[in-house]
Parts: structure tokens; C-alpha cells; sequence
């Protein structure tokens, strides 16, 4: 099944205080380990931002948000819109660990879902989720709504959630480090203290 990788990078980096996406860990930003990664597994990669400028070196399709300043679930829009694919993961950009094997598992259980959305540590995970194009008119319809929040647009869709149960094969570590995401810098220094041990 061939599916789209949609990157998204459009988050203001007000905790860190500087663009998470440009962070190097182990010589390379943030975003070119993800982009480098999703590459082996997905038809198509696509970046949302609102500052292309900033990753033309990536070399990747770039898509802006049609409602700037509204959040992940408006990058989710831009992404899909953007999409040649029915199936498309959705990654956020401040997340140095992500998988692709574990990112192809996840699309591959799309089947008559809307969405695909990990269950880890009792926390639902949006930004490392599957989320079939056709639900665009409920996204687009959410945000006209004002209604923002991920969680919220997930109560409107037909949605699979999985457990770590459902990923045999993935140790709560590995899990853990596949969904961990830099939001402060002591989240930053642990990342790079985990990359020189070995991705």
C-alpha cells in the first residue's frame, strides 16, 4: 500500500524558545532525521510550514497552512489537501526518534478507519498517527467550527486506536522513544544523550 508522509512544522517553538525543527542531534537537524528516515518507507513526503525559506534545503514538497496560525489540526488540513495519497501518516516535527518500520505498520492498519491513533502510556498520540484523506471536509468543517483540538476532531471520525499490545515486537522503550517529543530543552539534552548511545 503506497502512502504519504506529512511533516508537520508549523508549532511557534515558544517553549524551547528556538525552532525545534532546526535542532541538530548528532549533526543533523531535527528534520532532516525525520524527513531521511520516512523517505525509505513512503511514496511522498510533504513539509507544512509557513516558512519554507527555512527548509528548501530538505528538498522535499512544502505545502503552507490554509488557516495559519490554528495548530496541528490546521497543518493536518494543509498536509492532506496537499496529499496524492489516501493513506498518509502524520509526524510532528519535533519528534528525533520516529520509525519508520513502526510509521508503515501504523498506515497499514488504516483499512476502513479514518484514523489510526497510538495509545501509549495512557496518552493518545495524533501527532504520530494515520489519518486517511477523506476525512478533509470533517477537518475542514472542525476548524470553520473552532473547534481546535485534535482530541475534538477525533470524537467526529471512525477511529482504531492502538495499544502497545497491538505493535507486538516494540518494548515499552522502544516505544517510548519512538513517541518521544522535544518540547523543553532538558527534553532536547535527554535526545541527544539518547542518539549518542545509539539511534
Amino acid at each position: 500500500m503506497k502512502a504519504a508522509a506529512i511533516i508537520l512544522s508549523g508549532g511557534k517553538s515558544s517553549r524551547m524558545g528556538t525552532n525545534k525543527a532546526l535542532l541538530k542531534i548528532n549533526e543533523k537537524t531535527n528534520i532532516e532525521r525525520l524527513a531521511e528516515e520516512l523517505k525509505g518507507y513512503f511514496a511522498e513526503i510533504i513539509l507544512v510550514t509557513n516558512h519554507p525559506d527555512e527548509y528548501r534545503f530538505l528538498g522535499v514538497k512544502m505545502v503552507s497552512d490554509q488557516f495559519p496560525g490554528l495548530g496541528p489540526i490546521a497543518g493536518l488540513h494543509a498536509g492532506l489537501r496537499a496529499s496524492n495519497h489516501e493513506v498518509n501518516i502524520v509526524v510532528a516535527c519535533d519528534m528525533p526518534f520516529v520509525s519508520g518500520v513502526l510509521a508503515k505498520k501504523i498506515t497499514a492498519k488504516v483499512d476502513g478507519s479514518d484514523a489510526v491513533i497510538p495509545i501509549i502510556d495512557g496518552k493518545k498520540q495524533p501527532l504520530f498517527a494515520a489519518y486517511h484523506r477523506r476525512i478533509l471536509p470533517v477537518v475542514e468543517e472542525s476548524i470553520e467550527k473552532g473547534n481546535l483540538r485534535m482530541t475534538q476532531l477525533l470524537d467526529d471520525l471512525h477511529v482504531l486506536y492502538l495499544t502497545p499490545e497491538d505493535l507486538p515486537g516494540y518494548s515499552r522503550s522502544i516505544l517510548e522513544r519512538s513517541f518521544f517529543n522535544m518540547n523543553y530543552l532538558d527534553e532536547y539534552e535527554k535526545a541527544k544523550k539518547w542518539a549518542e548511545q545509539g539511534d
